[in-house]
């Protein structure tokens, strides 16, 4: 038998939380040490849903799905967000196999009796394995038509593929690296102590606060609030061995931070910075390749999330892809006022973006300021 329960972030699910992962597929944005911090830190209002599989033995958590409940304005209505917090970048419930087609039909029904928002943004939906397919088939069997917005593909490379070993990428990291060398000695760290991880965050802040985004005051050293999470955000992670930074240093000094998440076999490149005096040299795109290879070598390590889109460095670097997709449905009957508000507002995001990505990937005439000539 199914139960869920609604409940705010609890750090005492961590023991219930280590087991199911050890069965399902992973979510490193759904740990419940994550959503504490967004939670302890204000940074944002969680409902989470646990679905328990209860028998004569006892019960144990089957299905978890951390849901934001967002409102963007005075008039506007409140929606569930199924990226839990700003700088998640998975929303797919963590799921049991063995349970995944009746753990989703209970999330739908639990949310429908509550008194929670019927209408959920999900974004950065893993459309990969069985999780998807059974959210869309319950769906269906409920008349409940989902508004698909976008299809997308990310970086992502396992143990057997996905990381590129020959052409024009790896030649020039190849000379990258033996152009670097050349100015002393370089070596990659990534400490997983606690107190070790919390100071290399340190230093991908400082690192991250002197680039353009900084300049651009999108670092998250610009805003205090955003700050104050993150540093909880690695503080929780990192003790329980869910966190690290790795660093690629030139004669000691880092010249490129990576700070890396893990959830069962899965690690995800989640924030990369580098010192923009080394530019030249790719810090950034050397230290994520030699750490991938680092990663994968790895007994834990199965696959690596890349948190980015398709058009990012790290798809430069690496061949594999993971297929996403962004849905906006309604549990409630029909339509909602608030259904179609959210509608009109995610397909002009998504048409805004369209335009950006067309004009970005327009070839600059010749002639042009910052062309060679």
């Amino acid at each position: 038998m199914i139960t869920v329960t609604i409940d705010s972030p609890r750090p005492d699910l961590g023991p219930d939380w280590d087991d199911l992962v050890a069965r399902a597929s992973p979510n490193v944005f759904m740990n419940p040490a994550a959503l504490v911090a967004a939670a302890a830190t204000r940074f944002a209002a969680i409902r989470v849903l646990l679905a328990w599989e209860e028998d004569e033995a006892g019960r144990k958590l089957v299905g978890m799905w951390a849901l934001r409940l967002r409102k963007l304005a005075p008039l506007w209505p409140v929606v569930l967000d199924a990226l839990p917090f700003n700088y998640a970048f998975v929303s797919s419930p963590v799921i049991d196999p063995a349970y995944t087609d009746a753990v989703i039909a209970a999330f739908f029904a639990a949310i429908e009796t509550s008194t929670l928002p019927k209408v959920l943004n999900l974004p950065q939906m893993d459309a990969e394995g069985p999780v998807f397919a059974a959210m869309l088939m319950a769906l269906a069997k409920r008349g409940a038509e989902p508004l698909v917005l976008s299809k997308l593909s990310r970086p992502y490379v396992t143990r057997e593929a996905g990381v590129k070993r020959s052409g024009s990428t790896r030649k020039k990291l190849r000379q990258d690296f033996n152009r670097l060398s050349a100015i002393g000695a370089v070596d990659v760290v990534n400490e997983r102590t606690q107190a070790g991880v919390q100071q290399a965050f340190e230093t991908f802040l400082a690192l991250e606060k002197a680039s353009w985004k900084g300049e651009r005051g999108t670092a998250l050293l610009s805003h205090e609030s955003d700050a104050a999470f993150v540093r909880r955000l690695i503080e929780n992670l990192a003790e329980r061995q869910d966190a690290s930074v790795a660093q690629l240093r030139v004669n000691g000094e880092v010249v490129a931070a990576q700070v890396l998440m893990y959830c069962g076999t899965t690690a995800y490149t989640w924030k990369t910075a580098f010192d923009a005096a080394y530019a030249k040299y790719s810090p950034g795109a050397l230290l994520v390749d030699k750490i991938t290879d680092e990663l994968l070598a790895s007994a834990e390590i199965h696959s690596v999330n890349s948190c980015a889109a398709e058009s990012s460095f790290m798809g430069q670097l690496w061949a594999g892809r993971r297929a996403m997709a962004d849905m906006l449905i309604d549990i409630g009957p029909g339509k909602s006022l608030a259904y179609r508000m959210e509608a009109l507002r995610l397909a002009g995001f998504q048409q805004l973006r369209d335009w950006r990505d067309r004009i970005r990937q327009r070839p600059m005439p010749p002639g042009k300021p910052g062309m060679a000539a």
